[in-house]
Order: structure tokens, then sequence, then C-alpha cells
């Protein structure tokens, strides 16, 4: 590698195909010292290799994943794994619970000769039967030494990137953590390092994708280099395409259409899911999400990966289509496949019939969006978002963000698993001009009418339920007769006036019932957090050349900073130029501010009084003469 110190040969780095790690260290007033977890990490004041202390969530929740995949994994081959600060009666409850397989290889375990003693995974030690992890753009390496060492049952991991630089920090950071064993940098395009591993026995058990951006340039790859059953987990940071703000690049990149609506985070999941999943079927396998988060300024699947001809072929029935108003936001789905029973017990494919709707919206007769296709089946295995959450519920001191890990968590597991999307409460008290209800208030009335309702991690105000859009609207109407709105002020038009002209047929009941609360709620966990930082988000694009950010960059971000709710101009300009414009109050003699008026209350020039005076040019003293160039300012006309 180019412009990489040598040092000695390091034999476990020239197995995987990487150059010997160096051992000269920049100046300490060039780098930073960031310790996070387990993992202390120096990088660069410069921009070529950037830490973003907001992702350490991020990587808090994968940890916590692969460890209870690589328990799932392990525990099927009679291996135990040590979590540090874990006790063993709750590894003892865990394994308990595990599927029936498990609990065949616990059975044998136990008939084990007495002095026989079970086989276990430390933290930290090479498991020759553990998970190969791969890191495909690890950038500083943190990732992957945190890995190394906090995830037990591990035995390789490979931190990859196309940097020379930053495989260069990898491998200082590497031996600075003592993990060289573990973790094997290695300079090389991700997607070749995939498509080089492609063989079965080559393929990786773990792969983590986190780029700058989008990583549709490395799914195909990803999909074909894990392992039969294994991990796959995929950040995507492009939100505005995935959002809805530019559907054809979103449609370029992940295959679907995406829509401004007020669920696109969870939009942006399942498209992403239905891109992952479409790739995985032109290799004749498919995906099971396992768990899927909307968090910050990024969306987060974890998915495992499995090979089968007859699963593959149900896959389009998992896909659907969203029919979204333009009016009043209702959204319906059409599924893109049908399966049904034939005799012998087999299964038929067929095309599903639709569309599901009318040309207009039944409610407020506007035009309808379609977006998708889109992801339908559910996006999280709760039996094992159940297992996460114990584990990490039971050792909180494990990571520095396990109080938010237990509250995203413990929403997702009270979400309902087969609905697809959400309205959000401001959403339909907007559409029909109305007062707000409580939060408890609309849940109770859906539950009271016999419908199921949920939160949902994605938005603090989403309402997730089952109930048809019709039985929405008329407990919308039903709240609009207590709170009433002034309906001669709603055009004809409008979608409010034609939905609150039609009377409800089903009579709300807004009697706050205890179920209404749901668990996380009451118990107070940290669901959604403030921002954590000021001028917090995704961080800059990694410079070529070690080009230092500098008081320039931070002036950038000042300034961008709810830039489209501040005033870009400076204060002091901007009363200098109102300052040029004639108050209208004052030439009135009704302006009552004096001295304290934004405008100017100058005489006007005798000239312009002349002018003023002269019959041929009436009514132009404070007017501004054309092609003059100043633009008018406010309160003049």
């Amino acid at each position: 590698m180019e412009g990489q110190p040598q040092g000695p040969p390091n034999p476990a780095g020239m197995e995987n195909g990487t150059e010997p790690c160096g051992e000269e260290r920049a100046s300490e007033a060039q780098e930073t010292t960031v310790t996070e977890g387990a993992a202390k990490i120096a990088f660069p004041s410069a921009n070529e290799v950037f830490y973003n202390p907001v992702q350490e969530f991020n990587r808090d929740l994968t940890c916590a994943v692969i460890t209870e995949f690589a328990r799932i994994q392990l525990g099927a081959k009679g291996i135990q794994i040590k979590v540090p600060g874990e006790k063993d009666v709750q590894k003892v409850v865990v394994d308990l619970s595990e599927q029936e397989e498990e609990k065949a290889e616990l059975k044998k375990g136990a008939n084990l000769a007495p002095g026989d003693q079970p086989r276990t995974a430390a933290v930290g030690e090479i498991c020759e039967e553990g998970l190969r992890v791969l890191e495909g753009l690890a950038a500083s390496g943190l990732r992957s030494i945190r890995f190394a060492r906090e995830v037990p049952g591990l035995q390789s991991v490979v931190a990859n990137d196309a940097s020379a630089r930053a495989v260069d920090l990898m491998c200082r950071n590497v031996q600075l953590n003592a993990v060289a064993h573990l973790v094997h940098p290695r300079q090389a395009d991700a997607r070749m390092l995939m498509y080089q591993h492609q063989r079965a026995s080559e393929r990786f058990d773990v792969i983590d994708l986190d780029p700058y951006g989008s990583p549709a340039p490395f799914l195909d790859a990803a999909v074909q280099a894990v392992s039969e059953g294994g991990l796959l987990c995929v950040t995507c940071t492009d939100m505005a395409v995935l959002a809805g703000n530019s559907g054809e690049t979103c449609y370029s990149k992940y295959g679907a259409m995406a829509l401004k609506s007020r669920a696109c985070h969870e939009m942006a999941l399942r498209i992403v899911l239905h891109s992952l999943d479409l790739r995985a079927n032109c290799y004749q396998r498919f995906v099971v999400p396992l768990l899927s988060v909307s968090a910050d300024f990024y969306v987060r699947v974890f998915v495992r990966v499995f090979t089968g001809q007859a699963k593959v072929k149900a896959s389009a029935s998992k896909q659907a289509l969203v029919f979204q108003c333009v009016g009043c936001g209702t959204f319906h789905l059409q599924r893109l496949g049908k399966t049904s029973g034939a005799s012998g017990g087999r299964v038929k494919f067929s095309a599903a019939c639709g569309p599901p709707i009318s040309p207009e919206c039944e409610h407020c007769g506007q035009r309808h969006q379609l977006g998708g296709p889109l992801w339908a089946e559910p996006i999280h295995d709760l039996d094992f978002v159940g297992r996460v959450l114990q584990a990490v519920s039971t050792n909180p001191g494990r990571f520095h963000t396990s109080e938010r890990i237990q509250g995203v968590l413990s929403v997702i597991t009270e979400e309902l698993p087969d609905v697809p999307l959400y309205y959000t409460l401001d959403q339909l008290s907007s559409t029909i001009r109305c007062s707000t209800p409580s939060l408890l208030q609309l849940r109770s009335a859906l539950l009271h009418a016999g419908f199921r309702v949920s939160l949902s991690h994605a938005c603090k105000n989403a309402v997730k339920t089952d109930a048809p859009s019709s039985a929405l609207w008329d407990i919308m109407r039903c709240w609009e007769k207590e709170c009433p709105v002034k309906r001669e002020r709603l055009s004809e038009a409008s979608p409010a006036f034609r939905i609150l002209s039609v009377e409800p047929r089903l009579q709300a009941n807004f009697a706050v019932r205890d179920d209404a609360n749901p668990s996380s709620r009451q118990r107070g966990l940290k669901r959604f957090q403030a921002n954590p930082e000021a001028n917090w988000g995704p961080r800059p694009r990694a410079r070529p050349g070690g080009k230092a950010a500098g008081g320039a960059m931070e002036e950038r971000r000042r300034v961008h900073q709810n830039k489209r709710k501040e005033p870009a101009e400076d204060p002091v300009q901007r009363a200098a130029r109102l300052k040029t414009f004639p108050c209208k109050r004052f030439k009135e003699g009704t302006c009552q501010r004096g001295d304290q008026c934004c405008y100017s209350h100058s005489p006007p020039a005798p000239e312009d009084t002349a002018a003023a005076a002269s019959p041929d040019h009436p009514k132009t003293s404070y007017q501004n003469p054309p092609g003059s160039g100043v633009a008018a300012g406010p309160g003049v006309d």
C-alpha cells in the first residue's frame, strides 16, 4: 500500500491479503484520541477519517445484535458465549427460551461425561467455530475493534477500506487496542472483496455496511458474500432520497418510488428491505428481517439471508405498491403477488388483482400518488428483538446508550407487526382543520371501536392501526363535533369540507382506557431523545489529502443549521436596509414608534416634494423608479 510505513511482517495480516501494519505514530498534536465502549481510537484531527459521536447508538445496537446472533449460532454447536457483566443465571434463562433444535443441542450437552466441560467462547479470544465478520467500509476501524473487544464467539474480523490512509490508521488502532489476533485490516474495494468471497466456504457470517450516503452500490455483492443464514447489517444515511424528496433518484438506487408522507421513515425502511430482497432473489436467495430501526438521520436494518428456490417464489407476494391520496393522506397497499393453496398441500403463486381504490379518493375526492414497491411483511422478528432487549436490560452497564436501546426496542415490541405504515395525530387533525386530540383519546377511541392500535419507533405521534380509513375518519368526524371548526371558512373543494360534509356512521367513545397507554410510555423509557449535540447530523464526506476542516467548516455548519427557519441575512445589515425605505404610517401621521421604528422617518427631499405636488407626477414621491434596482421593502405599496 502506497504511503504506508513499513514494519515487521505480520503473519496474520499477510495470510488475509493485507500489508503489514506499521508501528510509527504521528505526533500527538495532530491526533485526537476517543474512547468508546471498550475501544480506544486515535484519529487525525483533519477530516480524512472522521468520528461521529452521534453514531454511538448505532454501534452499541450493532454489538448487541451480533452478540445475540452469535449466541444463537454457537448455541446450536454446543458453545456458550461469555459476555462481560452477564451472570451465569441469565445465560441459562436465555438458553431455555431458544428454539427446539437448540434445546436438542442442550440436551446433548447434558449427557456429557462428568469430567467434560461445555465449550465456551469469551471476548477477545479466537473461537475456531466462531463468526467471520466483515466491515466493508471501516474508516478508522472503530466498529471492528469494538467487535473484537466486546462481542464473544468471533473467529476473525476483516476491517476493509479503499483508502490507504484509513488502512494505516486502522493498523495503528489495532495495535493500540491489542486485537491484532482478531482484527485484520485490508485495503480493497469493498465490492471486489465481497465478490471474491462468493464461494460457500469463503463467505462471511456477518457483513456490516455503513457507508457515507447510500449503500446501493454494495448490496449486490453483499447478498452473495454472506453465508447461509448469515447476518447482513446495512445503514442508509441518504434520508432525503428515501423520504420522498427525489423519487426518481430513489428508484435508480433502490428500485422503488418514495413518496412524501408522514410515514416516510417507516417507508424508507421498507424500501431498503425491498431492495435487499430484490437483489437476493437474483441468486435464489431471500431475506428475513430481524430488526429495522429508524433513528436520528439514518435507517439501519439487520436481516438474515437464506437460499431456497421455493421461498424465493413467494417474494412477489411480500412486496406492495402504495396508493396515497394527495389531499387527506389516506393510503392503501396493493400486493404485487398472491399465494393460494392448491391440491396436495401445494402453494400456488399468481398475480394479484387490483387496484384497491377508485381513481378519486373516497373521502376527499383528490387524486392518488403511486409509490413503491416496498416490503409489506413484518420488518422485525419480535422473538429476536425480545432476546436483545432482555440481554441489554439485564446488563445495562455494557453500553453507554443502554437506556435508549431499551426504549427503542420496547416500542418496537409494542408495534403491530402486520400493519404497514401509519398515520400521525397532527396529520389527521390538520386535514380537517380541527384541534388535535390527545394520543390517549384517539387510541382509546380506536380500542373502544374494536380495532388494534400501537405506536411506532419511527415517529412519536404515530398511530399504527388495523382500522380501515373510513373508520378512522369517522372517529375524527366525531371529534370535530366535540371541538367544532368554522365551516364557513372552509373551501368547498378542500379535503376538510368534503370529509366533514359526511355524517359519521361510527359513534366514537373518547373515554380514556387503561390499556390505551402503552407500557413503554408508562415507564417513562427514553424512546425519542433530543438532539445530542449542537450542529449534529451526518458529518462531511472524508476528504483526500487530509485537508483540515478548520473554522471555515464550523462556520458553514452554523450557517446551514436551521437555514429554513432563521434568516440568513445579518440583523445589522437588515436594519440598515430597512432604514432606506420610508415609513408608510409616518407619512400618514399614525406611527407611534418614533425612533424605534425600523423604517425611515426622514422628511422627503425638496425635489421629491415638488414632484409630488406636480399634477403630472401624482403620488410618486415614495415610489422607486423603474429599473432603479432597489427592492421594495416590507410595508411599502
